[in-house]
Parts: C-alpha cells; sequence; structure tokens
C-alpha cells in the first residue's frame, strides 16, 4: 500500500504545481472613455497595460512634464514635489521603468537644441536618483525640438515645449515607451 500512496502524492503535487495560469476573474475588456481619459480596465490598468494610479487625474502621478525657463535645465521648485511623486513610486515599484524626453522649444540651433534637451532630461534623472530610484529604471534622451507639444510660434508655445516628459514602462513591456 505504502508503495502505491508514495507516487499518488508525489503525481498529486506535481499536477498541483502546474503553471498554467489562472484567468482573472476581475479583469476586463477596456472600458471606453469619451472624456479624454485614458480608458480603464476592471483589473486596475489602463489601455496601455500602467496602473490606473498613473493615469488617474486625481494622482500626482499622472502629471508627466517638468518645465523650464528659456536656456535653462535646473529643475524649478515648483516641480520638485511632482519628481519627489515619481521618485517614490520607482523606489515602491522596483521593476519599473522611465524614459525622460527632454525638450526645447524651436530657437537656437538642432545641435544646441539637442544638447539642451540632454541636460533637462539628466537633471530630472538626477533628481530622481538622488531621491531613492535606481539609475537603472531611467533613461534619459533628448528630442530638441522634434516633438513639439503646441506648435504655435509664441511665447505661450515655446514655455510648453520647453520641458521633460515622464514615460513609464511596466515590468511586462507594456506602457509609453
Amino acid at each position: 500500500m505504502k508503495k502505491l500512496l508514495i507516487p499518488a502524492l508525489l503525481s498529486a503535487l506535481i499536477l498541483g504545481c502546474s503553471s498554467t495560469p489562472v484567468p482573472d476573474e476581475n479583469a476586463g475588456a477596456p472600458v471606453e472613455s469619451r472624456s479624454g481619459v485614458t480608458p480603464v480596465t476592471a483589473g486596475g490598468l489602463d489601455a496601455r497595460g500602467l496602473p490606473r494610479e498613473l493615469s488617474d487625474p486625481k494622482s500626482v502621478l499622472s502629471q508627466r512634464s517638468i518645465y523650464f525657463d528659456l536656456d535653462k535645465y535646473d529643475v524649478k521648485d515648483e516641480y520638485r514635489d511632482l519628481v519627489a511623486a515619481h521618485a517614490k513610486y520607482l523606489v515602491s515599484h522596483r521593476d519599473f521603468k522611465i524614459l525622460i524626453q527632454g525638450n526645447t522649444d524651436e530657437r537656437g540651433s538642432r545641435e544646441y537644441n539637442l544638447s539642451l534637451g540632454q541636460k533637462r532630461s539628466d537633471a530630472v534623472k538626477r533628481s530622481l536618483v538622488v531621491l531613492g530610484a535606481k539609475e537603472d529604471q531611467v533613461e534619459s534622451v533628448s528630442l530638441g525640438e522634434e516633438k513639439p507639444k503646441n506648435p504655435g510660434h509664441d511665447e505661450l508655445a515655446w514655455s510648453e515645449n520647453r520641458r521633460a516628459d515622464i514615460l513609464y514602462r511596466a515590468p511586462d513591456g507594456r506602457g509609453e515607451f
């Protein structure tokens, strides 16, 4: 009897540890939104596969742009709390990564704007790392003047284009970049 019991228990143990995923009954199809807000699935993820807290307009983490003064790349005091909130999120979610895209307005040469955009993205990256994010969680790049938020040619447009944008990527590769 013992000889039959041990193989039966081992078989039950192996079958019980199967790696077949169990469907999440709470996950559903994305919910359509007509309000301009990113759609959210029933499982707590938005349409890009990011946690709701990163796209909920009521969350500070949904704010992803840090704006700069003309020809400057220091993070202004008014954005320090925003950067700190993103750093805190990265500290508590070590498997998430972000890409910081440095942008400039259209004034200045292409080379100057690429350099200034890189300095802006690097400044935000340094702040995040000082506040606890891991170096390998944060990548910084420059887009220079190539991706304007506002296509206008006046001070209002230029002020909206002098920025660094934060984009998230989830551990499963879904996200914004």
